[in-house]
């Protein structure tokens, strides 16, 4: 399971998300693919629903999406953004 970082505060739209991680001071852009997979993890989901919902929203293969939502949460936990708990 994942947490998102203490500090870290994101705004959605229909291009993508910004994120701001007020500790370090730092903004970051996402893309569609990567505001999606933000928001399911705030929920609670899983890397594998993660993975089922995003080969199913933008029509990708699982491996594909699989591949990218590995990279993406690890590229997270890079900048501290998310935290692994349980």
């Amino acid at each position: 399971m994942y947490r998102i970082a203490e500090g870290v505060r994101s705004t959605h739209g229909q291009d993508g998300a910004i994120v701001l991680d007020i500790r370090q001071g730092q903004m970051f852009n996402l893309n569609l693919v990567g505001s999606k997979i933000l928001e399911l993890l705030k929920t609670g989901a899983t890397e594998s629903a993660i993975t089922e919902e995003i080969s199913q929203t933008f029509c990708v293969s699982k491996d594909v999406a699989e591949t990218d939502v590995r990279e993406f949460i690890e590229s997270l936990k890079q900048h501290q953004l998310l935290e692994v708990c349980g």
